[in-house]
């Protein structure tokens, strides 16, 4: 095959995927209605410069880099296409990077089977089409792997550091794939000074970051709603990274197994060994952590997803060559991947060969000698019709494959298009409000984060009065704005006959008791001094009228 000829199979097996997640992404983009962490991105990124830093200080500074991107991307449009448009180019990117980190680690069907995987999984389907970071840090985590692997074959290794501390700036827990990085040159027993390289670029990593920690370390209070992971977390991981179907599951998770055994202690980067750990590792530790301090949600580590299509691709191409084998009846020369070499250049793709001493190649890594290359062309450099047939059917029977995975998820996927699908509905909530809330009557939130479907979609709530705000969010560089006391809201209701009250599905009626004593101080007011005259319900908020029990007391 031609140089020429073996470029175009490569760039084909990268943008197969690339078109097929792109149209995933782009199917049902907008669905009618933000749910609720989508609407702090709207909201939050809606304000200007300064106020989005007034408000990194005392929360979300975790998110702090994407608000800012955001900012510049809703200031063309305000709307919800846009704000999930960059989290479908993110998903597009890490489905492309995945194709061609299996076509440079293993072969182009690898990374054509591994990119189509990746595209069809319904978790990736998911953060494609969600206003939050977690596609674009995805994208940041397999391209700094990516580059990992072209640095320890003799490439700089100051793109590498500069894509992974972005990446770990659009969220720090993206910093834990440095362990898996760490186990990948373990595994593949580079030399001594890749170590010290892979050590500067890291440490510079977590020089960058380590402010940021700092800052994000004081807003814990952010994570408190979340539990330490058990046994079922763990599985609920590898269905949400495979497929929850027992038909796609089992059959991925052999795959994977057969490739896992691939990843012996050598002195190469193969598909297992990198692929393997950036599964694995991170989302280990960050549950390991989480026994102690609860940190772990799975969309934290959704970044690991891109080991596991790696991983099945490289299973099913060690099933293919056994298949191979057993039909030819004899044992072909064992390959190895393309471009094994710890040294510049492009690798021939024989076995590898200790070079004689001498200076470090580029990157002050130890050059190696290539044997000279078995070419199974003829002597015009054609590829013969059997082996042709032999390839060319593989990568066939593998994307057929994976055709019939995405129609056996295609019901996951078309069910995460609909709004409903989503915890709350923000946009139903202020059509809601708006048909039946007069202007000019009182409304209480309670709790007060209940305030984000009128700061997502405030034309429902056009003209009402909030009753217990005191400033407005973007004023006070909070998310909700900051509440009267208990003892003014006291006042302010006291003269009042009514109230419209939206509450979360926890508030009123429940052993709820909130923390902070102005939402103490509602709960018991409208529980106590009030009645239910009405109510209505959608997806997760719920909007009652309060009539008072008894005449109103005059106002003091």
């Amino acid at each position: 095959m031609s140089r020429l000829s073996e470029r175009r199979t490569e760039c084909l097996a990268v943008l197969v995927p690339v078109v097929v997640m792109l149209a995933i992404g782009l199917w049902g983009l907008d669905r009618g209605g933000m749910w609720r962490d989508e609407a702090v991105t709207f909201q939050v990124a809606r304000r200007s410069v300064p106020q989005i830093w007034h408000l990194l200080g005392s929360v979300d500074a975790v998110h702090g880099l994407y608000y800012l991107l955001m900012h510049m991307v809703l200031a063309v449009h305000p709307g919800e296409v846009l704000l999930r448009l960059p989290s479908v180019c993110g998903a597009v990117a890490a489905t492309g990077l995945v194709a061609a980190l299996g076509t440079r680690l293993c072969r182009p069907r690898v990374g054509l089977w591994a990119g189509l995987l990746y595209a069809v999984t319904p978790m990736v389907g998911h953060y494609a089409q969600e206003g939050r970071s977690y596609a674009l840090v995805a994208a940041g985590v397999v391209g700094a792997t990516l580059l990992l692997v072209r640095a320890v074959r003799g490439g700089r290794w100051w793109p590498y550091g500069v894509v992974l501390a972005v990446t770990c700036l659009l969220h720090e827990f993206a910093v834990l794939v440095l362990l898996a990085h760490a186990c990948t040159l373990a595994l593949a027993r580079v030399p001594w000074t890749v170590w010290q390289r892979w050590g500067c670029a890291a440490g510079a990593v977590v020089a960058v970051l380590l402010p940021l920690v700092l800052v994000s370390w004081g807003q814990a209070e952010q994570v408190a709603w979340l539990a330490a992971p058990d046994g079922r977390s763990v599985e609920q991981l590898l269905e949400r990274f495979a497929g929850p179907s027992p038909v796609v599951l089992g059959p991925y998770l052999v795959l994977i197994a057969l490739a896992g055994g691939m990843a012996r202690s050598k002195r190469d980067l193969s598909p297992a060994g990198v692929a393997l750990p950036l599964m694995v590792i991170p989302p280990a530790v960050l549950m390991g952590v989480s026994q102690v301090s609860p940190l772990y949600d799975d969309r934290y580590v959704l970044y690991a997803l891109a080991g596991a299509p790696l991983l099945a691709a490289a299973g099913a191409e060690r099933v293919a060559g056994v298949l191979s084998r057993l039909r030819t009846g004899h044992r072909r020369v064992p390959t190895v991947p393309r471009q094994t070499s710890y040294a510049g250049g492009v690798a021939a793709g024989g076995p590898l060969l200790p070079a004689p001493r001498g200076p470090a190649g580029h990157g002050g890594s130890i050059a190696l000698r290539h044997a000279p290359r078995m070419s199974t062309s003829r002597s015009n450099g054609a590829v013969p019709p059997s082996s042709w047939v032999r390839y060319r059917g593989g990568a066939l029977l593998g994307v057929l494959t994976v055709c019939a995975v995405l129609l056996v998820q295609f019901p996951l996927l078309r069910a995460d298009r609909r709004a409903d699908h989503r915890p709350d509905d923000l946009a139903g909530v202020s059509a809601l409000v708006g048909r039946q809330v007069r202007p000019g009557d009182p409304v209480l939130f309670l709790p007060s984060l209940e305030r984000r479907s009128a700061l997502a979609y405030p034309a429902g709530f056009g003209g009402v009065r909030d009753v217990a705000l005191d400033m407005p969010a973007a004023e006070d560089g909070t998310l909700y704005g900051r509440e009267v006391g208990p003892r003014e809201l006291r006042r302010r209701l006291g003269g009042l006959t009514y109230v419209w009250v939206v509450s979360g599905p926890f508030a009123p009626g429940s052993t709820w008791t909130p923390p902070n004593p102005t939402e103490r101080a509602k709960l018991a007011l409208v529980t106590q001094e009030f009645i239910i005259r009405e109510e209505y319900v959608r997806r997760g908020v719920t909007l009652r009228l309060y009539v008072r029990r008894e005449a109103p007391r005059p106002a003091v």
